[in-house]
C-alpha cells in the first residue's frame, strides 16, 4: 500500500497570529510554527494502514524552508520519506493554486494507492484543498472520515453527520480527508526522532517540480485579502452597585442585550 499524506506547517494556536501589512498574507515569522494537529492524525491513520497492509508512507508538503520542522515531526512519527516543495514564488498561493501544486507533486510519485489529508487546516479553515487535489488528479474523494477501512481495491469510510452515521466507499486509488475523531496520534519516540534525521527529504523548487511560477503565488491567487485591521480592544464592562435594586438592574441590562 503506497500512501501519501498531505501535511502543512501552521502558526501555533497558542501564538499571536496576524497578517502582514504589505500584502495581508499570513505573517509566518511572527509566530511559532508547528505541524498542524489534524495532519498528525492524518499521518497516524496512514501509519496504522501501513501496519495492517504494509507498504510505504510518503509525506508531501509545500511552504517555506522552516516547513522541514513539521516534516521531521511526521517522519519521527514513522513516515518513511518526504517531498517538500519550497520556493519564494509560492508566497500568497490560494487554495486552488495550492491544490494544483500538491497534485503535481503527488502525480510524480509512482503507484500511489491512497492520499490522506486533514479535513481543514487550523490557519485557513477552507476545507476544500483535499477535494481540489482529487479533482486535479482525477481521483474519487471521500471527505470528513472518522473511520477508515481498506481492502486490496476499496477504501471504506465512516462519516459522522448531523443525522447519524454515513458509510461511503470508493475504488482505489482515492483521496480521503480525516476529522479530529479519526484517532489519537502517537508521540514520536526518541528512536523515531533520531531515525527521522536520516530519512530522505526531497526539497524541490517550482522548476524542479515542473510548475510554472506564474501559476502560483499571490499574483495567480483567485482570492486575496484587500484590507485588514486588528480586532478592537474589549471595552470595560458595566458595574452595577447593589443598592437593593441590583437584581432589577441586571435583568434590565440582560434584556437590553436581548439575552433574556
Amino acid at each position: 500500500m503506497n500512501i501519501v499524506v498531505l501535511v502543512k506547517q501552521v502558526p501555533d494556536t497558542y501564538s499571536e497570529r496576524k497578517l502582514t501589512e504589505a500584502d495581508h498574507t499570513l505573517d509566518r515569522d511572527s509566530a511559532d510554527a508547528v505541524l498542524d494537529e489534524i495532519n498528525e492524525r492524518a499521518v497516524e491513520e496512514a501509519l496504522r494502514i501501513q501496519e495492517a497492509h504494509g507498504g510505504e508512507v510518503t509525506v508531501v508538503a509545500m511552504g517555506p524552508e522552516r516547513t522541514t520542522e513539521a516534516i521531521r515531526k511526521a517522519l519521527s512519527m514513522g513516515a518513511d520519506k518526504a517531498i517538500h516543495l519550497t520556493d519564494p514564488a509560492l508566497h500568497g498561493s490560494c487554495q486552488v493554486t495550492t491544490a494544483k501544486a500538491l497534485a503535481k507533486l503527488v502525480s510524480g510519485i509512482e503507484g500511489v494507492d491512497l492520499v490522506i489529508a486533514g479535513n481543514e487546516s487550523s490557519d485557513g479553515r477552507g476545507g476544500a484543498v483535499p477535494a481540489m487535489v482529487a479533482e486535479v488528479l482525477g481521483l474519487p474523494v471521500i471527505t470528513q472520515a472518522s473511520k477508515v477501512e481498506l481492502d486490496d481495491t476499496t477504501v471504506k469510510v465512516q462519516r459522522v453527520t448531523d443525522e447519524g452515521l454515513a458509510f461511503v466507499e470508493a475504488t482505489l486509488p482515492a483521496v480521503i480527508s480525516v476529522t479530529e475523531k479519526i484517532n489519537e496520534p502517537r508521540y514520536p519516540s526518541f528512536k523515531g526522532i533520531m531515525a527521522a534525521k536520516k530519512k530522505p527529504v526531497s526539497s524541490l523548487s517550482l522548476a524542479d517540480a515542473g510548475i510554472d511560477a506564474g501559476e502560483v503565488g499571490l499574483a495567480a491567487a483567485s482570492t486575496k485579502v484587500v484590507e485588514a485591521a486588528p480586532k478592537p480592544p474589549r471595552s470595560g464592562g458595566q458595574k452595577i452597585e447593589d443598592d437593593g435594586t441590583g437584581g432589577t438592574k441586571i435583568v434590565e441590562f440582560l434584556s437590553a442585550q436581548k439575552l433574556v
